[in-house]
């Protein structure tokens, strides 16, 4: 009876999910990755695209490749500067369901709304759902995974509305 109990006991230590409180500075300091992402497609503008992402990066676009750094880097290089030729423009927001973190990796999953050309009457709205990794790679946050997918179109307007705007940290920060 003895030996049960203490199996039992063991048990619990082991599978119990210890709830940690996500840090509240690493969550403002992933922001400011995703300043840069915004900053990216609001000047059509590859560089911060370039600096937020490791080199190590392996992008996934649901349903169809994996690219690498070199790749990524170059597409957004190439649609950017056609989003310039064209007056285009690109408006991107995130919202969010789960954040994650520790002091060396991060886990962002949501929800994200592409404008192209806000306030013009061809403008246009996609949605999308991601999942990021971030590493820490010499003390600067980088993206290293980054999965999104459009999940047969079943992602819109009221999904992203439903996630957590980039700046609520309440529902990922234990009090």
């Amino acid at each position: 009876m003895h030996k049960s109990s203490v199996l039992f006991i063991l048990f619990l230590i082991t599978s119990v999910n210890v709830s940690r409180p996500q840090s509240l500075d690493n969550l403002k300091a992933i922001n400011q990755v995703w300043a840069k992402f915004y900053q990216a497609f609001e000047t059509l503008d590859d560089q911060p695209m370039a600096e937020i992402h490791s080199k190590a990066l392996v992008r996934i676009s649901g349903g169809s490749r994996i690219l690498d750094y070199e790749t990524y880097i170059n597409n957004y290089k190439r649609q950017f500067q056609t989003n310039r030729t064209n007056n285009s423009t690109r408006n991107i927001a995130l919202r969010f369901f789960e954040r994650i973190n520790n002091d060396s990796v991060a886990s962002e999953r949501g929800i994200y709304k592409l404008t192209v050309n806000k306030g013009k009457s061809d403008e246009q709205h996609y949605y999308g759902q991601f999942h990021v990794i971030m590493k820490k790679e010499k003390g600067s946050w980088k993206i290293t995974m980054d999965y999104d997918s459009n999940e047969n179109n079943t992602i819109d307007e009221k999904s992203f509305q439903k996630a957590y705007a980039i700046d609520d940290f309440k529902p990922f920060v234990n009090n």
